[in-house]
């Protein structure tokens, strides 16, 4: 570890991190609640090009962070890559704070979202291991506690922000609601700065090597001019939706080959555990088009057919706005997590704690029981609109879907792929991921409402026959992913018997 002078504890260091990344997932979950909506009914966006543009964004999101982490390890710093990733951020909120209608400004916004998140995501989680470096029994409690600041940023803003759109929207006009609420994502990001500002010297002993030296200009020239580079592309790509179909599938192509030929030219010892870490690759691409559907399909079915009362034994108790709807996947996360990991270190402490593809299994047959929930609904809709109560227990069970397989990918590429491929199978598991987001919109789209239809009743059916076939989509992994069972029990062992060092620890948080 790095020689601390003055001493600084790990908890302040770690403090520092964890207040910052609170605050950049309350700018950016605050805006994702809201971006399809906007672009549906404030920029007049077709259902179908609002899903695609978001699906994109998605993607380019996912795939940015490797760029971002290798800026960090080997020109700015993980530490100085952080800070400039929060202040693009913030900026490209409150390019969103500006009150325009203008398609090509959001997609600009977006692109500066696009390039922030890339530089920040990855050095953030790698501060917290460098805090950690060493000890490995309280990094796996640090990343725990550093997930719920993931949850409980994305949780406040995911109610918050729909509230003050909603709020100044009908005090001060409906252009500057939405923009207003934009501007607090951006907002959060400032505080997040200044709090960082005054806790710095918590974090001076703690980075890469390039933050202990004085940075480079041609560094900085460099990164900036990429940087302008990648806001540019990313803009023209979320435009053109052709290119941006293009590029992503051309991404999974590229991944998927990749992938065979490091399995045909591996080493006989490590061919079992990159065979093990691509079926388990796909199977969570599966789960990302499920996760795609909160942020469209599931966003929009709650604006169209979803009582948005909460009431017990015919009293209402409370109200929710439609886009709080998908705060509910961050508050189940937060009960279920814990839960989890109490079940999974109680099986494991009598040795019988089960091996990462039956949690795969189980992880999709919460998520097909989550999408039929929705189906459920329908049959007991009044006018069209069903109980928000089928909403609550169906984000609940696709939660716990997350939990068991998002939660386990990075964890899955530690355990199974040779430690000189590491950095490599990171990158390619985040940019598949990317990929899926995208296709996930794709599919989103098979229930994209026409202008025309504005009847609950009719609309309600559409959105249902999607769930339900998500339902059976996801009978059909749980069911081959139970298949694989004996073929991935095998090469584990086989894979278990080669002895290979593995990769350090890695968290889904570093997402």
């Amino acid at each position: 570890m790095a020689i601390q002078n003055p001493p600084v504890s790990q908890t302040k260091s770690f403090s520092t991190v964890f207040l910052i990344e609170m605050w950049e997932r309350f700018g950016f979950y605050g805006m994702q609640v809201l971006m399809v909506t906007y672009m549906v009914k404030k920029l007049g966006f077709a259902d179908v090009d609002a899903n695609l543009v978001w699906g994109a964004a998605s993607a380019l999101i996912y795939a940015t962070p490797a760029i971002g982490g290798w800026i960090g390890d080997k020109f700015l710093g993980s530490r100085r890559t952080m800070l400039s990733g929060a202040v693009v951020l913030m900026v490209g909120y409150a390019l969103l704070w500006i009150p325009t209608n203008n398609a090509y400004a959001l997609y600009l916004a977006l692109g500066v979202i696009i390039l922030g998140n890339g530089l920040f995501k990855p050095n953030a989680g790698n501060l917290v291991r460098k805090i950690y470096e060493g000890d490995e029994v309280k990094i796996d409690s640090a990343f725990t506690i550093y997930y719920m600041a993931v949850n409980v940023g994305s949780t406040i803003s995911m109610l918050l922000t729909p509230w003050i759109r909603d709020y100044v929207g009908e005090h001060y006009g409906d252009a500057l609601g939405w923009h207003t609420a934009f501007g607090v994502c951006s907002i959060g990001l400032i505080l997040g700065l200044i709090n960082y500002y005054f806790m710095r010297r918590t974090l001076a002993h703690i980075g890469s090597v390039p933050d202990y030296e004085p940075p480079k200009a041609k560094n900085i020239l460099g990164v900036v001019v990429g940087g302008f580079v990648i806001i540019a592309v990313s803009a023209y790509i979320l435009q053109n939706q052709s290119v941006a179909q293009l590029c992503v599938y051309a991404a999974g192509i590229v991944i998927l080959g990749i992938f065979v030929h490091l399995i045909r030219s591996s080493e006989p010892g490590e061919r079992a555990g990159l065979i093990a870490a691509l079926v388990l690759t796909i199977q969570t691409i599966f789960f990302f088009i499920f996760y795609q559907q909160m942020s469209t399909s599931l966003n929009l079915f709650a604006q169209r057919n979803v009582d948005l009362s909460f009431g017990i034994f015919g009293f209402e108790i409370f109200r929710w706005i439609p886009e709080q709807f998908q705060s509910l996947n961050a508050i189940w996360i937060v009960i279920l997590s814990p839960i989890l990991v109490w079940i999974y270190n109680s099986l494991g402490k009598h040795g019988k704690d089960f091996p990462v593809a039956a949690k795969f299994a189980l992880g999709f047959a919460a998520v097909a029981a989550g999408f039929f929930m929705y189906g459920l609904g329908a049959t007991t809709a009044v006018n069209g609109a069903i109980s928000s109560w089928y909403m609550v227990w169906g984000y609940g069970l696709y939660s716990l879907g997350e939990v068991l397989v998002s939660g386990l990918g990075l964890a899955m590429i530690a355990r199974y792929v040779p430690a000189r491929m590491g950095g490599f199978m990171m990158g390619a598991y985040y940019v598949a991921s990317g990929v899926a987001q995208y296709m996930g919109s794709v599919v989103a789209n098979y229930a994209a409402i026409p202008d025309n239809i504005t009847d609950p009743l009719q609309s309600l059916p559409i959105y249902t026959s999607l769930f339900n076939k998500l339902g059976f989509v996801g009978v059909g992994c749980t069911v081959i992913a139970v298949a694989m069972l004996p073929l991935m029990r095998k090469l584990s062992a086989n894979h278990a018997l080669a002895a290979l060092p593995p990769i350090p620890p890695v968290h889904n948080e570093d997402l």
